[in-house]
């Protein structure tokens, strides 16, 4: 079962220059310098710096008399009006489907910010699933983030299922610091800049999707297309979890939402997705700060080319997508997640107030 796993931001989307397209946009609008769209990209940290303390300094930097909330609604609003998915990208994923590859996002951040990165761009339709650190409650580079994300795009996260996965991401402490610890083999996307961690290496370097993709895709002899997963069957391969312990009911007891992200990225009227019975858990339905960034239209057409041409693919991960209302549809039967037992040998873990830093969308 050949798995690629795909990091979503500066990976599968170019989410620095949707950033920077909205941080022109927000001097423009006040008739501020443009040149401090640099300024803005700084204290962004490419996503990594909460959007609360982005927005904050800049209203002290302006001076600015406008309410946190209300740029913070500006800023989601903006950057989702400039997100895409390059074309170029979209043909990789094409070409990774052709050769019979299934295919997965695996993304830190919040659960309501990626969820409409994945609607608004149309990959929702392109992969089999996904999953995001927030709803999943671990973050890249811990390894069941993975494994979970194997699991929602129907492949069992074990025996030598490793063996056979590979991780493409630009962010080496969660992309490829997590792909080794998951025993996977990883691409790191270098967007010009040197290898500096001493510790732990990619398998492969590329400058870009699409070579990463030929890279992986090249490394192996390409496996036989499986139109079984391309049709949405789903096969046995659920039984391999039943026995494995299920997830904390803090977590399974999560409301699960029933609209599909390939439903809403093709305009489909969404009927309530039968997802729990594929990867079986409940999650939130937004990201912390609260709320889900209103609807803007997407012109660049991106996102409907790339629905008609993988709307054949059931993705497994569809019920963790939005009704338009925001609403919660029709909970599905929790199914245990891949959580591996504690050891009695085992260290303690890690310190939960002291989390991997993850995107903030």
């Amino acid at each position: 079962m050949p798995l690629l796993l795909l990091d979503l931001d500066n990976t599968l989307l170019p989410r620095d220059a949707a950033f920077r397209a909205w941080a022109q946009d927000f001097l423009l609008e006040r008739a501020l310098p443009p040149a401090d769209v640099e300024w803005l990209a700084t204290i962004d940290g490419g996503g990594y710096v909460p959007r609360s303390t982005v927005l904050s300094a800049a209203r002290r930097r302006y001076g600015l008399d406008e309410s946190l909330d209300r740029l913070l609604a500006h800023y989601r609003r903006g950057i989702n009006a400039h997100i895409h998915c390059p074309a170029r990208n979209l043909d990789a994923l094409r070409a990774a489907r052709a050769a019979g590859w299934t295919l997965g996002i695996v993304s830190n951040g919040s659960t309501g910010a990626q969820l409409e990165k994945i609607r608004r761009t149309g990959l929702g339709p392109m992969v089999d699933g996904w999953v995001i650190s927030e709803e999943a409650d671990c973050l890249k580079p811990d390894p069941l983030i993975f494994e979970i994300a194997a699991q929602r795009c129907g492949v069992a996260p074990t025996g030598d299922w490793a063996t056979h996965t590979w991780m493409v991401g630009d962010h080496a402490p969660a992309d490829i610091a997590g792909a080794e610890l998951a025993g996977l083999r990883s691409v790191w996307l270098h967007h010009g800049r040197p290898w500096a961690e001493p510790g732990y290496r990619p398998t492969l370097k590329a400058a870009g999707l699409p070579e990463a993709v030929g890279q992986v895709l090249a490394a192996r002899s390409a496996p036989s297309p499986r139109p079984a997963v391309r049709a949405g069957a789903t096969g046995a391969r659920r039984g391999s979890f039943v026995s494995r312990p299920a997830v904390s009911p803090s977590v399974a007891s999560r409301p699960a939402v029933s609209r599909s992200v390939a439903s809403a990225a093709a305009g489909e009227p969404g009927p309530t997705a039968q997802s729990g019975a594929h990867h079986g858990v409940q999650f939130l339905l937004s990201a912390p700060d609260g709320g889900h960034a209103p609807s803007v239209a997407h012109a660049d057409g991106d996102a409907s080319s790339a629905a008609a041409a993988g709307s054949a693919v059931r993705n497994r991960s569809d019920g963790f997508a939005r009704r338009p209302d925001g609403r919660p549809g029709t909970t599905p039967p929790p199914v245990p997640l891949p959580v591996r037992p504690a050891s009695p040998a085992s260290p303690p873990a890690p310190d939960a107030s002291a989390p991997s830093p993850a995107r903030a969308g």
